[in-house]
């Protein structure tokens, strides 16, 4: 660097210096000055502090003894435990010490007649062999069960195991027997009502339960004697509800339960745990024969009114609700604009009936009974049926998004026309078959369409004409010679006074035709 320019750094040096020590001098006055501030404030702190309440003891230490951790209770359990041996020994014995006396065996020895030689059953043999084959006896035994409902010997089974019985007898859980006689058998509720002489004697009886109460999962019994090994009493629970099958124009409306019903059982006992009974025992699901766990009963509340049709006169009449219907399917409800499937969609409304006098049309669907569901004819056929002629009932019905409810007034399916029975005589194709005026009320005693009209076989004589040329319960005569048939009286004369017969016969869905030449 060059001499001048390290002269002029120097001589720059020294003159801050000189000044330097001039402001030092300063710098340390005030310093003095602040210092002597802050201690005046640090003694004004001082004072406050050593005023306070307790300031100036002397530090104590305090020992914290520690808590336990406190957790909440663990949650109650809603199941009732056991506390005691005797409670660990809970047992239905009591029940069944109650109602198996009012469970009984039930007897049916039926004669039949059948014919030596099955070819004769065919009418080309019949023609050249006669219409009287030889015939022999036969005698068939069945055993069931049945439920005293009633002290002085009234007592509830089903029908399929007394119907075509000639010879009842009832044996009483204490051995002794009693011959039975028939009050009434309804083949479309399947129940039967018979009647013992007890002389004066009260016997036990299973009351009635409300079998509407009874729900999916609930404890139930069964009483009756499979097999004939004698009394048993098997424990299940109610599988579902509202099991149908058959026709829609029956009633049968089952409860399922998975307690061992097997042949024997029918006609016997499905009871609750406090000994109420919710059902009779009736039918089972199997492919042997023995149980699987899928039994079926028919509901105390529809068992309730044959008993008490019974009580009124001998006679079951079940109200009416004057309709057919059909199941509505997911490809229904979608074509009928309803959010879901569900209900009974009303077919045929009979004019002045019960439905037709509350204002439904066909078309519409019925979704509940007095706020019951019903999905089937079925359903809504047991729910009136529970109810008796004259009482009123709520419907909710639906009309593609609208729904409202309406009230009807049940009534007793009519009689028109009359029913004229009558037996075919003469030497004719019908000879021996028992026949009657198709009406709603003849409907429903044969499970047949409410709206048929002309005139229906009832019965047939296996011995007779009728019987050899296979005509069969159920079956409606439409024409005989071209002539059509309305009534009993036009068949009469149609039948009648001629050698050839050319009939028409309506067989379910289908028509057969028969030409005989006398």
């Amino acid at each position: 660097m060059p001499p001048f320019l390290l002269v002029e750094a120097f001589s720059k040096f020294r003159e801050p210096a000189e000044t330097d020590l001039r402001k030092g001098s300063q710098r340390l006055k005030l310093m003095k000055t602040v210092s002597l501030a802050a201690i005046v404030l640090a003694a004004i702190a001082a004072l406050a502090f050593w005023t306070m309440p307790g300031a100036g003891a002397p530090p104590t230490t305090r020992m914290v003894t520690p808590q336990p951790l406190r957790l909440p209770p663990p949650p109650q359990r809603s199941e009732a435990q056991p506390s005691s041996m005797a409670q660990v020994q809970l047992t239905f014995a009591p029940v069944v010490k109650r109602v198996a006396p009012a469970v009984v065996n039930v007897y049916a020895r039926s004669v039949t007649q059948v014919q030596v030689n099955p070819l004769f059953n065919d009418p080309f043999f019949s023609q050249f062999f006669g219409a009287n084959p030889e015939m022999r006896q036969r005698v068939q035994q069945s055993l069931g069960s049945g439920v005293i409902v009633r002290a002085d010997g009234l007592i509830l089974t089903n029908n399929h195991v007394v119907e075509g019985g000639t010879d009842i007898v009832v044996a009483l859980n204490d051995k002794r027997e009693f011959k039975a006689k028939v009050l009434t058998a309804d083949p479309r509720t399947d129940l039967a009502v018979l009647k013992i002489d007890t002389k004066g004697e009260k016997l036990p009886v299973v009351p009635f339960g409300d079998s509407d109460a009874v729900q999916v999962g609930d404890l139930v019994l069964a009483i009756g004697d499979p097999f004939g090994v004698g009394q048993t009493v098997t424990m299940g629970i109610v599988s579902a509800l509202a099991r149908t099958q058959g026709s829609a124009n029956d009633y049968q409306f089952f409860i399922q339960t998975d307690a061992a019903i097997n042949p024997g059982n029918s006609g016997g006992a499905l009871v609750t745990t406090d000994g109420k009974l919710a059902g009779i025992n009736t039918a089972i699901y199997s492919r042997s024969g023995g149980n699987i766990g899928i039994g079926f009963a028919i509901p105390a509340n529809l068992a309730r009114r044959v008993v008490e049709g019974v009580e009124g006169g001998g006679k079951v009449r079940l109200a009416w609700i004057g309709a057919t219907g059909q199941a509505v399917t997911s490809a229904i409800a979608e074509s009928l604009g309803l959010q879901r499937p569900g209900g009974v969609l009303v077919k045929d409304v009979y004019p002045g009936g019960p439905l037709a006098n509350a204002g439904v049309k066909s078309g519409e669907v019925i979704t509940a009974v007095d706020g019951a569901s019903v999905d089937d004819m079925q359903s809504l056929n047991y729910r009136i049926a529970t109810r008796k002629p004259g009482d009123k009932v709520k419907l909710r019905v639906a009309a593609g998004k609208t729904v409202r409810d309406v009230s009807a007034t049940l009534a007793l399916p009519p009689e028109n026309p009359p029913r004229e029975v009558t037996t075919i005589g003469g030497r004719n194709p019908l000879t021996g078959a028992k026949v009657e005026n198709l009406s709603p009320a003849a409907a429903l005693d044969l499970q047949m369409d409410l709206l048929a009209k002309g005139v229906v076989i009832v019965s047939v004589n296996p011995n007779s004409y009728s019987g050899n040329y296979g005509f069969r319960s159920g079956d409606i005569v439409r024409s005989v010679n071209g002539v059509s048939i309305n009534r009993v009286s036009d068949l009469n004369r149609a039948v009648n006074g001629v050698s050839h017969w050319d009939l028409v016969i309506e067989r379910g869905n289908r028509r057969l035709t028969l030409s005989v030449d006398g």
